[in-house]
C-alpha cells in the first residue's frame, strides 16, 4: 500500500509536471491559455456557471412541470467505488467532466460519499465499506477520483467538493449512548476511521488547485442544542487536522444536505414567548436555539472560526427540497392559546418531526441555486437532485451495500431520533438514489417559490394573468452606500406575493412589501431602478418605470475617513437584551488599520444589574476577531451613561470597503430589562443606514460621529 506522504508528493509533482508541459505547449504555438480555476477565489460561486447533470435533467423534463427546473445545476453523487467508472445506465465521473467542458461549464460540484462503514445511523444509506476498511477507502476511491480531478484538461473547472454527508454529525450525537445511538457508530467513533478517512480526502482533493472542499455539517434539527453545537464544530476540527490535512483544506461547510429543514421561518423568531413560554419549549422546536437553517448555518460559521478555521470559510445550504409551498403553506403564526399551537400553525416545515429524513411528504422544491444569498453564506446549492429517493419503503436485494431502513417506512412508529413519531414517509420508494417519480411531482407541485409556468406551488392552476406593474417608485432615504426605495402596491386578480427590484438589468433583491434597501453602493454614483411585481402562480409584471438615484457624497458628520452604518435587529425596545447590526466603511482613499480602532454605541441601562455580558452572534469578519465590552462612560448626557465598545483583533480596511455586518447583542448579568427608547444611538431604522450617534475611534481620536 502507498503512504499518504507518497500519495500527496506524486500528485503535486503530476500537477507541476503537466503544468509545466501544458505552458511549454501554449508557447511552441503561440496560443494563449485560457484564465485557470487554479487561481483561487474566496467564494468558487461567484461569476461561475455551474454544471447541469444530463441523466438527472432527462428524468425532471420527462415528468410532468419537470421542466421548469430541468435546467438547474445540482451535485453528482460518487457514492460508490463502481460510479467512478459509470455504467450503461450513468455517467462516469470523467464523462461527467468531459460533459461539463462542452457545456461551456466553469463549476462541477461533486459528492464525496463513501467513507467506511457509512452513515452507521441509517440502514438506507448505509456504503459498500466496511468499518474497518481504510486504506479501500484511500487507495480504490480517494486516489482514483483525486488523478482524475487533477486532469489538467480540468484546470479551468472550479470543482466543489462536498465531502461525506451525515458520517461526523453521527459520531457526535449517535455514538454515546443516547436515544437513537447505535453500535455502529459507537464502533466507528472507537476505531476513528471517519476522521482518518475525511482527514485523507480533505488533503488529498485539497492539494489540486482548483477544487474547493466543502464538509457536510447535518442540519439544525441535528446540530442545533446547546449540547450538540459546539462539539460538532471541534469534532469537524479533529477531521480536518487528521491524515496531513490542515483547516486550508477547508473552504467551507454545507447544512441541510439531502435534508428537508426550511431555510426560514418567517412566521416565528427564537425568542418569541407565548403567555410567558419560550418557543423554545414547543413540542416541535424542542428547546433547539435554532429554528431554521438560514440562522443556524451563520451561527455555526461563527462558531467554526471560533474554533480555528479561516474566517474567510463560506456555508452552502441545500435548498433543493425544503420549500415546503402549496395550498397547506401558514402565511402567519399560529393561534397564541399555547406556545405549541403558535409554533405548529405558523411553521412552514410540515414535517412530524424534525428528526424526520426520508423520502417527507408534502415537501417541495426550494429556493433556486442562488450565489452569496446571504451574509455568509457562499450559495444556496441542489446537492439532493430532486427525484432521487433517500431510501426504500420496504426490503429490496441489491448490491449496492443499501439496507432497509424502518424510517422510510410510513407504517413505522419511529424511534428516539424522531421522539418515537410517524416517520411521515411516501410510500412505494426505490433505493436510495433511485429514480422516486412520485416523489418529483410532489416536489414540483409545492415548490416554494413557486415554478414559473408549472400547476401547483400554492397558485391558481389557471392563473395566467400577471400583477400591475408598481408605480410611485420613489427614493425614501440614501446614504453613500446605500439607496432606500418604497412604491405603490401592484394589484392582481389571485394576490400579489412579492416583488422583485433591478439595479439596470440587474436582480439585486426580492422583498414581500412594497420597500427595499440596495446597499453595498459608491458613493455619489448615479444608479438606475425598476421593479417588478410577481404572484403565486409565478406570473410577473411589466417593470415600473425607471427611477434615478444618485447616493450621497463620502465622509458623513465625522471629519475621518470612516464611518459606521446601524440596523435595529430587535423589534422590542423593552426586553432584556440591546441587539443591533453594525458595519464599518472606508470611505477614504487608503486602507486603515482596524487594530487602532473602536466602535461605541451610548445607552443607558436603566436599574438593575452594574455589569454587563456581550456577544457577537455573526460578523463577517468572523465573530473572533471582534472585541465588545460595555464601559461607562462618564456622560450626564440622557440616554448615554455606558457605552458598549466594538474593536478589532487585526487587519486593515481597504479604501472605499466595508467590513461587512458583524450582529452584536448585550445584557444586564442579572438579565433585568431595558428601556431602549431614549437611547442615545438607538434608531428604529431595520435597514443598514448612516448612524451618525455611534461614535467611530481611532487611535483614540474621534474620526465619526458625535459624541455625547
Amino acid at each position: 500500500m502507498r503512504t499518504r506522504g507518497t500519495i500527496t508528493h506524486r500528485l503535486r509533482s503530476r500537477l507541476a509536471a503537466l503544468s509545466a508541459l501544458a505552458m511549454g505547449a501554449a508557447l511552441a504555438v503561440a496560443i494563449p491559455a485560457p484564465a485557470s480555476a487554479a487561481a483561487r477565489v474566496d467564494n468558487p460561486y461567484v461569476g461561475a456557471t455551474a454544471y447541469v447533470n444530463p441523466d438527472w435533467s432527462a428524468k425532471a423534463a420527462a415528468e410532468p412541470g419537470g421542466s421548469a427546473i430541468a435546467d438547474e445545476p445540482g451535485f453528482v453523487w460518487m457514492d460508490r467505488i463502481a460510479a467512478i467508472e459509470g455504467s450503461s445506465e450513468a455517467m462516469s465521473l470523467r464523462e461527467h467532466l468531459d460533459t461539463a467542458l462542452d457545456q461551456g461549464a466553469s463549476l462541477f460540484q461533486v459528492v464525496i460519499y463513501d467513507l467506511p462503514g457509512r452513515d452507521c445511523a441509517a440502514l438506507a444509506s448505509n456504503g459498500e465499506l466496511g468499518p474497518t476498511e481504510l486504506d479501500r477507502y484511500k487507495d480504490e476511491y480517494i486516489d482514483p477520483i483525486s488523478e482524475i480531478l487533477a486532469d489538467p484538461a480540468y484546470a479551468n473547472l472550479r470543482i466543489v467538493t462536498i465531502i461525506e454527508p451525515d458520517s461526523l454529525p453521527n459520531i457526535v450525537t449517535n455514538a454515546g449512548g443516547s436515544a437513537g445511538s447505535t453500535e455502529a457508530c459507537a464502533t466507528m467513533k472507537a476505531n476513528g476511521n471517519y476522521e482518518k478517512g475525511v482527514g485523507y480526502a480533505l488533503h488529498t482533493l485539497g492539494a489540486i488547485p482548483n477544487v474547493y472542499n466543502y464538509i457536510d455539517a447535518a442540519h439544525h434539527g441535528w446540530l442545533g442544542w446547546d449540547s450538540n453545537f459546539v462539539p460538532a464544530a471541534q469534532e469537524f476540527k479533529k477531521a480536518a487536522t487528521s491524515e496531513g490535512a490542515t483547516v486550508s483544506d477547508v473552504t467551507g461547510f454545507i447544512v441541510n444536505t439531502a435534508n428537508y429543514s426550511a431555510l426560514k421561518e418567517p412566521n416565528f423568531k427564537i425568542t418569541d414567548t407565548v403567555n410567558g413560554a419560550q418557543v423554545r419549549q414547543s413540542k416541535w422546536i424542542d428547546w433547539n436555539y435554532y429554528t431554521d437553517e438560514l440562522s443556524f448555518a451563520q451561527a455555526l460559521r461563527t462558531e467554526l472560526v471560533s474554533q480555528g478555521f479561516a474566517s474567510n470559510i463560506g456555508m452552502l445550504i441545500d435548498t433543493a427540497r425544503n420549500g415546503w409551498g402549496g395550498s397547506d403553506r401558514p402565511t402567519g403564526p399560529g393561534p397564541q392559546t399555547s406556545v405549541d399551537a403558535y409554533i405548529d400553525g405558523g411553521r412552514v416545515d410540515r414535517r412530524i418531526h424534525a428528526g424526520n429524513w426520508c423520502n417527507q411528504s408534502g415537501a417541495g422544491v426550494g429556493e433556486r441555486p442562488t450565489t452569496a444569498p446571504e451574509p455568509g453564506i457562499d450559495a444556496y446549492v441542489w446537492a439532493k437532485p430532486p427525484g432521487e429517493s433517500d431510501g426504500n419503503s420496504a426490503p429490496i436485494d441489491n448490491d449496492e451495500g443499501k439496507g432497509f431502513d424502518r424510517m422510510c417506512d410510513p407504517t413505522y412508529t419511529g424511534n428516539g431520533r424522531n421522539g418515537n413519531n410517524l416517520t411521515g414517509a411516501l410510500p412505494n420508494s426505490p433505493l436510495a438514489g433511485h429514480w422516486f417519480s412520485a416523489q418529483f411531482q410532489e416536489l414540483v407541485r409545492n415548490a416554494y417559490p413557486a415554478l414559473d409556468g408549472t400547476p401547483g406551488g400554492g397558485g391558481d392552476d389557471d392563473d395566467t394573468q400577471a400583477p400591475t406593474a408598481p408605480t410611485g417608485v420613489t427614493v425614501t432615504a440614501k446614504t453613500s452606500g446605500s439607496v432606500s426605495l418604497s412604491w405603490t402596491a401592484s394589484t392582481d386578480d389571485t394576490g400579489v406575493t412579492g416583488y422583485d427590484v433591478y439595479r439596470g438589468s440587474t436582480k439585486v433583491g426580492s422583498t414581500t412589501t412594497t420597500s427595499y434597501t440596495d446597499t453595498g453602493l459608491a458613493a455619489s454614483t448615479a444608479y438606475s431602478y425598476t421593479v417588478k411585481a410577481k404572484d403565486a402562480a409565478g406570473n410577473v409584471s411589466a417593470a415600473s418605470g425607471a427611477l434615478s438615484a444618485t447616493t450621497s457624497a463620502g465622509g458623513g458628520t465625522g471629519t475621518g475617513a470612516l464611518k459606521v452604518q446601524y440596523k435595529n435587529t430587535d423589534s422590542s425596545a423593552t426586553d432584556n437584551q440591546i441587539r443591533m447590526g453594525l458595519q464599518l466603511v472606508n470611505t477614504g482613499s487608503t486602507s486603515v488599520d482596524l487594530s487602532t480602532v473602536k466602535v461605541r454605541y451610548w445607552f443607558t441601562p436603566e436599574a438593575g444589574a452594574a455589569t454587563f455580558g456581550t456577544a457577537c452572534d455573526y460578523a463577517v469578519t468572523g465573530c473572533g476577531n471582534l472585541t465588545h465590552g460595555v464601559k461607562s462612560s462618564g456622560s450626564s448626557a440622557a440616554g448615554a451613561s455606558h457605552y458598549l465598545e466594538v474593536g478589532f483583533g487585526s487587519g486593515t480596511l481597504a479604501a472605499g470597503a466595508s467590513t461587512g455586518e458583524m450582529q452584536l447583542r448585550l445584557n444586564k448579568s442579572d438579565w433585568s430589562n431595558f428601556n431602549e427608547a431614549d437611547d442615545y444611538s438607538r434608531s428604529t431604522t431595520t435597514s443598514y443606514a448612516d448612524a451618525p450617534k455611534i461614535g467611530v475611534y481611532v487611535t483614540g481620536a474621534l474620526s465619526w460621529g458625535t459624541a455625547p
